[in-house]
C-alpha cells in the first residue's frame, strides 16, 4: 500500500491532517446544519408566532370596535345626546377599525416575508391561501361594516331605533362572521406554526445525528489508520527486536524482511547488512581461529593497545613434540605427511583447547602453548598445563595405534612417542614481527625453559618435565618426582626439574615405589655416594622396569667413576653437556 511507502513522520501528520479534515468537516455540517435550524428558528419567532399574533390581535380589535360602536348608539339614544362622550366612542371606534387594518396587513406581510424567503420549507402555497383569505376577510368587513356603520349613523341621529337596533345586530353578524373567519385563518396558521415547529425540531435531530454519525466516522477511520500505521511500525519492529535477539545469541543467518520504505525499513535494511558483515566477520575469525586462537583475536578486538604495548604477566609455556618424526617422515609423500601431521595436531590440541590452552603456534612437529591471564585466572596456569600433558600423554597409545592406518602400512618404521616441556614464569606478551607481518606471542625466560625441557626429555627418557616455579604452583594436585637439577645458559643458578607421573593420587604401586627409590638414589647421587646411588637405582628399575631416569643416572655414575667430577660439582646437568 502507498501509504507503507511513506516516512513515519508523513504517516502520523497524515493521521493527524485526516482527522484534523474529518474535525472540519464535522465542524462544518454542525455549522450548516445549526445554521438551517436558526433559520428556521428566526422564521418561527420572527414571523410565524408574530404573525399569529397579529391575527389573534385583530380578533381583539373587532370586538374592541363593536363595544365602541353600541357605546356611540347608547351616547345617542339618550334624551340629553353626549355629543363629547359620542365623540370619544367614535374616535375608539374609528382607532380600532385603523388598527385591525394595521394588524392584518402586518400578519399578511409576516406571511409574504415567508413566502419570499428561500431558505424555508414552508408550505408556501397554503401560506399563500391564508394572505388571500386574510384579505377577503379584511375587504368584506371593511366593505360591509361601511355600509352599515354609514346606516347607523343616519338611524341615530333620526331617531329610528328600531331600525337602528337591527343594523347593530347585522353589524354583530358582520363582526362574528369576521371573527370566524380569522379563527380559521388562526388554525390554518396554527398548523404552519406546528409543521414549522416539526421542521425545526426534525432538523435539530437531523443535525444531532449527522454530527455523531461523522463523529463515529472520524473516530473509526482515525483508528483504522492509526491501527494500520501502528501496526505498519510495529511489526517491523518487532521483527528487529527478534532479529536482534537472534545476533544477541550469535545467530547471524535470519535477515529481516523488509515491508516498509519508512525509516523503519531503513533501518531494517540497515540491521540486514550489518548482520550480513557480522556473518563476513565471523567466517573471518572462525577462518582465522584456526590460525590465531579465538580467544587472542577477541582480546586483540576488545582490547588492541595491550597488542601494542605488550605487557608483562607470569604465565605458564609448553612445548610439545614428536619423537620420532625424522624417521617416520622419510619416505612419506608430502600428502601422507601432512595428512598425518594434521591428524597428530587435532589430537594433541583437543585436551590443550580442552584445559583452556591458548596454542601460539605450530613448529614443525612442535606444538608451542601458554596458559596466563588475561584468559584464565593467575593462579590456574600451571595446573591446567599439567592436566592438559597428561591428557595428551595419555592419547598416545591411541596415535599409535592411528597413524599406520593413517599412512596405509601395518607398522610405523620407528617408535613414535611425544615429549612435553612445561615452565612458568615471567613472560613478555604482545604482538610481535616487522611492519608486514606480526604475530601475537610470548617471549622470556620461561619459554626458553619450557623449549629446552621438551629437548631434556630426550635424554631422560621421559614424557613430561616441568619447572620449579611450574612445581611449586601445581602443589599436591599432580603425582611429581624431582629428576635432576638443570643448568641452563643464562641462569645464575641450576634448578630441579621435576616429571608429572599422573593426577593426584593416580600413581600405582610400582609408581610409589619407583618414586620412592628414585628419590633416595638421587639423594646419594648428589651426595656422590655412588654406590648407594646405584643400589637405589637398581630397586627403582626392578619396581618399572625401563625407567629413563634411573638408567640415565646410572650411565651418569658409571661415567663419573671412569672420570670423577671436580671438587667443585654441584650435582647438576649441564644442558651444554648435551
Amino acid at each position: 500500500m502507498p501509504i507503507f511507502n511513506q516516512s513515519i513522520r508523513r504517516k502520523i501528520v497524515g493521521i493527524a491532517l485526516g482527522l484534523i479534515v474529518l474535525m472540519l468537516v464535522t465542524s462544518i455540517l454542525s455549522m450548516v446544519m445549526s445554521s438551517q435550524v436558526g433559520v428556521l428558528l428566526d422564521e418561527l419567532t420572527n414571523r410565524y408566532i408574530p404573525a399569529y399574533g397579529e391575527l389573534a390581535r385583530a380578533n381583539i380589535r373587532s370586538l374592541e370596535r363593536s363595544v365602541a360602536l353600541r357605546r356611540m348608539v347608547m351616547m345617542k339614544m339618550q334624551e340629553a345626546p353626549d355629543e363629547e362622550a359620542y365623540a370619544a366612542r367614535l374616535k375608539e371606534f374609528e382607532e380600532a377599525d385603523r388598527k385591525i387594518e394595521q394588524e392584518t396587513s402586518d400578519a399578511r406581510k409576516h406571511i409574504n416575508a415567508i413566502i419570499e424567503d428561500p431558505r424555508t420549507p414552508s408550505d408556501n402555497a397554503a401560506l399563500a391561501r391564508i394572505d388571500i383569505r386574510i384579505e377577503t376577510a379584511v375587504s368584506e368587513l371593511r366593505r360591509g361594516m361601511a355600509e352599515d356603520h354609514a346606516k347607523l349613523l343616519k338611524q341615530i341621529d333620526a331617531k329610528q331605533m328600531p331600525e337602528a337596533r337591527g343594523t347593530l345586530e347585522h353589524l354583530d353578524v358582520l363582526r362574528d362572521q369576521f371573527n370566524d373567519r380569522i379563527d380559521g385563518i388562526r388554525g390554518d396558521m396554527l398548523k404552519q406554526v406546528y409543521a414549522s415547529t416539526s421542521t425545526v425540531v426534525g432538523r435539530q435531530h437531523q443535525a444531532i445525528m449527522i454530527s455523531a454519525v461523522v463523529t463515529i466516522l472520524a473516530a473509526v477511520v482515525g483508528f483504522v489508520f492509526a491501527l494500520l500505521v501502528s501496526s505498519g511500525i510495529t511489526r517491523p519492529v518487532r521483527l528487529l527486536l527478534a532479529g536482534t535477539r537472534e545476533v544477541e545469541a550469535g545467530r547471524f543467518d535470519k535477515p529481516i524482511a523488509v515491508s516498509t520504505q519508512d525509516e523503519i525499513g531503513e533501518l531494517a535494511a540497515a540491521f540486514n547488512r550489518m548482520t550480513e558483515q557480522l556473518r563476513h566477520n565471523e567466517r573471518v575469525r572462525e577462518t582465522f581461529g584456526r590460525y590465531i586462537d579465538p580467544r587472542v583475536v577477541q582480546g586483540l578486538i576488545d582490547r588492541p593497545e595491550v597488542a601494542i604495548d605488550g605487557q608483562r604477566r607470569v604465565m605458564t609455556i609448553m612445548f610439545c613434540d614428536m619423537s620420532g618424526f625424522t624417521s617416520m617422515s622419510e619416505g612419506m609423500t608430502p600428502r601422507g605427511l601432512v595428512k598425518v601431521m594434521n591428524h597428530y595436531f587435532t589430537v594433541m590440541s583437543a585436551p590443550i583447547r580442552a584445559h583452556r590452552g591458548i596454542i601460539d603456534k605450530y613448529i614443525g612437529d612442535a606444538i608451542m602453548a601458554y596458559w596466563g591471564p588475561p584468559f584464565i585466572e593467575e593462579d590456574e596456569p600451571a595446573l591446567l598445563a599439567g592436566y592438559a600433558a597428561i591428557d595428551m600423554a595419555d592419547q598416545v597409545p591411541a596415535l599409535q595405534k592411528q597413524l599406520p592406518d593413517l599412512l596405509g602400512i601395518r607398522a610405523m618404521p620407528g617408535p613414535c612417542d611425544l615429549r612435553i616441556g612445561i615452565a612458568t614464569g615471567e613472560v613478555l606478551t604482545g604482538s610481535i614481527g616487522s611492519e608486514l607481518m606480526m604475530s601475537f606471542t610470548v617471549m622470556g625466560d620461561a619459554v626458553n625453559l619450557a623449549s629446552r625441557l621438551e629437548l631434556v626429555n630426550k635424554v631422560y627418557g621421559t614424557r613430561i618435565l616441568i619447572s620449579q616455579a611450574t612445581a611449586d604452583a601445581v602443589g599436591s594436585n599432580l603425582e611429581l618426582r624431582e629428576i635432576d637439577r638443570l643448568a641452563v645458559a643464562g641462569q645464575s643458578a641450576p634448578q630441579p626439574i621435576f616429571e608429572v607421573m599422573s593426577k593426584a593420587h593416580g600413581l600405582s604401586v610400582p609408581q610409589e615405589a619407583l618414586r620412592t627409590h628414585y628419590a633416595a638414589g638421587l639423594a646419594a647421587y648428589r651426595a656422590q655416594a655412588f654406590d648407594e646411588a646405584r643400589s637405589a637405582f637398581g630397586a627403582a628399575l626392578e619396581a618399572v622396569p625401563g625407567d629413563g631416569p634411573s638408567r640415565t643416572l646410572l650411565d651418569r655414575i658409571a661415567q663419573f667413576e671412569a672420570n670423577p667430577p671436580d671438587a667443585g660439582w654441584d650435582g647438576a646437568w649441564r644442558l651444554e653437556q648435551k
